[in-house]
Order: C-alpha cells, then structure tokens, then sequence
C-alpha cells in the first residue's frame, strides 16, 4: 500500500470562525544586521537564509535517498500517522527511508501545490499587507483527513555526522550554544498541532512549503493546555483540524489573535521557547529544526524534562496519555 494515499473525505462541517492572525515579520537574509541571526525574542521569518548553506544544493529527496549507513545498507527511521503532537496517539513504526523519499520525489514532480490550496490562498495573500489582520480558512483542513505517515524528529545528523557541514548552525545561535537538530520530511497535508517547545527553534525549510500558525506565550490561557505528555513539548487541546467539533476549545481559540507566516523552501523562521505553533505542509518538504539551549536551560530545563521522562518510561507519570506510546 503505497504511503502517500489520497486522503479520504470527510462530511461536509459547519463554517469555522477562528481568531484573526497577521503576519510575522520578516526580513531578506541578505538584510540581517551585521553579526547576523542574533538574540531575539520574537519570531522572525528570515526570507532566503537556507540558500545560502550547502544543504540548498545537496538535500534533495534523491540524495537523501541514497544515504548509506557504514555497512551499506539503507537508513532507517522512525514513522508516525495521523497529526503529530495532536489528538490521538498513533501508531509509530521502524522504516527504510530510501523508498519513502524517493516516493515524495515522485509526489513533489507529478503533484504541484494548487494556487487556491492552504489556510491563506495565494490570492489572498497577494492582497494583504503587513500589519493586516485576516482570519484563515480552516475549511481547508476540514476538507481531508491528514492521516499521513510522517517522518518526525528524525536525528539525521547524528547518524550522518558529515552531512553538519551543510548547516551553517552556528551561525544561528550567537554565544555558548547547545544545539540539537531534528529533520521533518513528509508529503503534503501533514499537521503538527499547536504545542509549545521549551527551547527556542530556528525552523530551517529546506524543500517545500509549509503554513506556520503562531500564538505567543502570554495568550496561552487561551490555549487550552494538555495535560498529554511530550517530551520537551506541551500540548494543546485544540485540534486545528476538528475545530468545528470543538466548541469550547474553538470559543477560547477564538480569543487569541495569531501570527502566520509561509515558509518557503530557502526561509528559516525563529521560534521563541514558550511560542505555541503547528504546522501544515502545502508541499512535500523537507525541514530541520535546530534548538539552541543555553547551558542553564539544559541543566533547569533539560533536566526537569528528562526527569518526567524517566517517570514516565517507568509508569509513574501520564502513562497511558502521552504522544509516544499508544495505548493497547
């Protein structure tokens, strides 16, 4: 059975409202400040950063197909379906990557993005400036079921150490620095739901198009928080993807007012810890996640994290109810 399926649709809903959004600002990579990225508290869309590291020429779906591990075989990855740090826990399973990616490649070739596909439409887009506040239409993810496999949080540098060069990352974090990365790679229709990181993310798109959606951390009271575990990450209870069937969660959604921004394959955003955010892919992509921890956030933070982590991989905490074992 072939891993990019069709969706399946779903029954018509009602129209959904939701809470107004405007744009993030943004800046040309070639404008940044001299010292470059630097310390920031709020997010930033940096238009065109990644083109300017090797990894703009060198990762393409094909040559990350092709990667070997040290006996030849093919690398393996971790799967997960269904919306990621959303909803109901899903299946995880162990897979080559090989055949996936070079699925997508076949995806992103044959399959172009619609001009009228997304929360905000191209020709939306085109007629708002920045400063305007515009509300996003959610019929979008009500029309399909975004239960697609999903390669998430896969730690491609730490198993092809040589492929680091390709990021510049220390250029996105002035001082002393810990930085973990994470790469996302799947088709369009993919959903990360609204949560929050406790470190800050430099979200780095690579090949794509993704719809950021972000809410700022005094708002969270209107957030609905989950009481679902994810390491490093709290959730939220609104399903961006059932809001018409959420009504209280949708009625205190409603009150927040949201940035959006549209990363383009080139474009890093800056994502402030506490930030809440999700994610929807128009396109097959390709994005890295750098986190950058001072050494106090991983000594307080990171390990109040591992912590609850080790409380729970012993049944102590959330277990059950949590976004990396599905219940039996």
């Amino acid at each position: 059975m072939s891993t990019l399926a069709s969706p399946a649709p779903r029954a018509a809903a009602p129209a959904v409202r939701g809470p107004e959004f405007e744009f993030v600002d943004q800046v040309a990579a070639e404008d940044l400040p001299a010292g470059g990225f630097g310390r920031r508290t709020r997010p930033l869309l940096v238009k065109g950063a990644v083109r300017m590291w090797p990894a703009w020429e060198r990762w393409s779906f094909e040559r990350l197909a092709a990667l070997r591990k040290p006996d030849g075989s093919e690398a393996v990855a971790r799967f997960i379906t269904g919306v990621v740090e959303q909803g109901a826990t899903r299946e995880q399973f162990d897979a080559p990557v090989g055949p996936y990616l070079r699925d997508l490649a076949r995806t992103a070739t044959t399959a172009p993005r619609s001009p009228d596909a997304g929360l905000l439409s191209d020709r939306r887009r085109a007629g708002l400036r920045p400063g305007d506040r515009f509300r996003l239409d959610w019929s979008y993810l009500q029309s399909f079921v975004p239960d697609r496999v999903y390669l998430s949080q896969w730690e491609i540098l730490r198993e092809f150490p040589e492929l680091t060069r390709d990021f510049a990352v220390r250029q996105l974090w002035p001082g002393l620095r810990l930085t973990w990365q994470y790469v996302f790679v799947g088709p369009a229709h993919t959903v990360t739901g609204l949560h929050y990181d406790f470190p800050s993310n430099w979200f780095c798109q690579v090949r794509g198009t993704k719809e950021v959606l972000l809410v700022t951390p005094e708002q969270s009271r209107h957030m609905c928080p989950s009481r679902k575990f994810d390491w490093g990450a709290t959730l939220s209870a609104i399903d961006i993807t059932r809001l018409a069937e959420q009504g209280r969660e949708r009625a205190e959604f409603e009150k927040v007012r949201g940035q959006y921004a549209r990363v383009e394959a080139g474009d890093a955003l800056f994502i402030p810890k506490g930030t809440w955010h999700a994610v929807v892919a128009l396109e097959p992509s390709i994005s890295l996640a750098v986190f950058g921890l001072t050494p106090l956030e991983v000594l307080v933070n990171g390990g109040w994290a591992e912590l609850k982590a080790l409380l729970h991989r012993l049944r102590l905490y959330r277990w059950g109810n949590c976004a990396c074992h599905k219940a039996r």
